[in-house]
């Protein structure tokens, strides 16, 4: 009991040191990746677009489909050679790219295809090159005669896109995920949308946010369930963490409090550290973890908050999106922890084995992965060399078919060992964490690039390598309830 006390003690006050030292953080993320933001006027001849985006990484041929730190490209080099250019060599150089860019955007009125053309760039002097720098990109689209509705996107390579349509009431507003395209705008009016409508569009902007976009709210749910299986203490905690993203989402949204990303980011990190590294010295829910989880979920909910700060709700139907995006993000953790709970709990849950062979080393899976993120959101490190492994398992980067390979690989060859030669119960145990462990990073890599079915794969082959293992082992226990 003494040696749980210190260890929990230990991992309170090293939190506490950490999160002091995020605060005292003063570098900048420059080389996170932002959605691109076009606002619209559609007039009787033409279409006017103000375009606010980040050029560098499209003119370095930065794919964004997947990476959220232009660190994880094998163009970082260019990109940041791009970054140090003056406003004129900038502005020559995205010239220069720009007819192959304007083949990636789609602008269409009804079958007609349209052709933007490039009025204007202004680009912001250098400044501190640890600044992101937004340029905006003026362009004229021609319209033909007639009536058909307009539709807007691009490319997924050029990652997320915001569409506004603005000088005009019940204007359209649209986060558009990589490749997808807008739904039709009028080109005469507004686009009527009730209060439901409203609700239920951003429904699927909250929920994308979870999943598949947000991998380190996947992992601080997880870090959530893998605690304990009881109702009770995941209820605690899930209820917890929703009531607090809750008020600062609204409170964000509202813009009535704001904390920039370099700090918010960097605590989200650490907050997923923290709860993983519990997880490993706590078997239940101990008094203080629900405050802790609150406390987590206000942060949370600033990040929450920004997505929909970057969007513009607009002032119609206002209450409608907020309350639809922060159902979206509900429904996402949800099916989250729905998932899990069918691959791990509904078959595993009763064993007594289950902590140390699955809870626990996932657990720690769950802490690495969110200690590198704590490094790299605070440009502690580079994430080139010896960390390009990190940012390629969250920024898929690395082939599907290889990890399918790799895990089935592994898990098979313990899976023997276990079955025909050591069938010692302490090495059944070291068979279940190592499996449990790496085939974690397997399916986070997996899902990280997008791979959704090699991802299931990966689990089912995980599922059968730990049934296998338990052959023959300790009998199971009634831990759920």
């Amino acid at each position: 009991m003494t040696k749980f006390l210190s260890n929990s003690v230990v991992i309170r006050v090293m939190l506490v040191a950490l999160l002091s030292t995020l605060f005292t953080v003063t570098a900048l993320r420059a080389h996170e990746v932002q959605p691109g933001v076009m606002d619209i006027e559609i007039g009787a001849q033409d279409i006017t677009a103000f375009l606010e985006w980040t050029i560098e990484a499209p003119v370095a041929g930065i794919d964004l489909e997947t990476i959220e730190d232009t660190d994880a490209s094998d163009q970082e080099e260019e990109y940041l050679r791009l970054r140090a250019l003056s406003p004129a060599e900038l502005e020559e150089a995205f010239r220069a790219a720009w007819p192959g860019l304007a083949d990636k955007l789609t602008l269409r009125a009804g079958e007609t295809n349209l052709t933007p053309e490039l009025a204007d760039i202004t680009i912001p002097e250098v400044g501190n090159v640890e600044i992101a720098r937004t340029s905006t990109i003026e362009l004229l689209i021609p319209l033909p005669a007639g009536d058909d509705p307009i539709v807007i996107g691009w490319t997924k390579d050029l990652g997320a896109l915001i569409v506004r349509q603005r000088t005009i009431e019940n204007g359209y507003a649209g986060f558009l995920t990589p490749g997808q395209l807008s739904d039709p705008i009028p080109r005469t009016g507004g686009v009527e949308q009730g209060f439901v409508a409203a609700l239920v569009s951003y429904i699927s902007v909250g929920f994308d946010h979870i999943v598949p976009q947000g991998l380190d709210h996947i992992l601080f749910v997880l870090g959530l369930f893998f605690l304990s299986l009881r109702m009770r203490p995941l209820l605690l905690q899930v209820t917890a963490f929703t009531l607090a993203h809750t008020v600062t989402l609204a409170l964000g949204a509202l813009d009535l409090i704001r904390l920039p990303g370099d700090i918010v980011e960097p605590i989200i990190a650490a907050s997923i550290v923290y709860v993983g590294l519990e997880n490993v010295f706590i078997r239940k829910l101990a008094p203080w973890r629900p405050f802790v989880v609150f406390g987590f979920g206000l942060l949370h909910g600033l990040g929450f908050a920004s997505v929909l700060q970057e969007f513009g709700l607009g002032e119609d139907n206002f209450v409608a999106k907020l309350i639809g995006f922060n159902v979206g993000v509900e429904v996402g953790q949800l099916a989250v922890i729905a998932a899990a709970w069918l691959a791990f709990a509904l078959l595993f849950g009763r064993n007594e084995w289950f902590h140390r062979r699955i809870g626990a080393p996932v657990s720690i899976g769950i802490a690495v992965i969110a200690a590198f993120w704590v490094l790299e959101r605070t440009d502690t490190i580079a994430t080139t060399g010896s960390w390009g492994l990190f940012s390629a398992l969250t920024e898929g980067g690395f082939a599907p078919v290889t990890v399918l390979i790799v895990a089935a690989a592994l898990a098979g060859i313990l899976t023997v060992l276990v079955l025909l030669i050591i069938t010692a119960d302490g090495f059944r145990d070291l068979a279940g964490m190592a499996t449990s462990f790496v085939l974690f990073l397997c399916v986070i890599a997996a899902f990280t690039s997008g791979a959704w079915i090699i991802s299931l794969a990966i689990t089912g082959i995980w599922v059968i390598a730990l049934r296998l293992q338990s052959l023959g082992g300790p009998e199971a226990e009634p831990e759920l309830t």
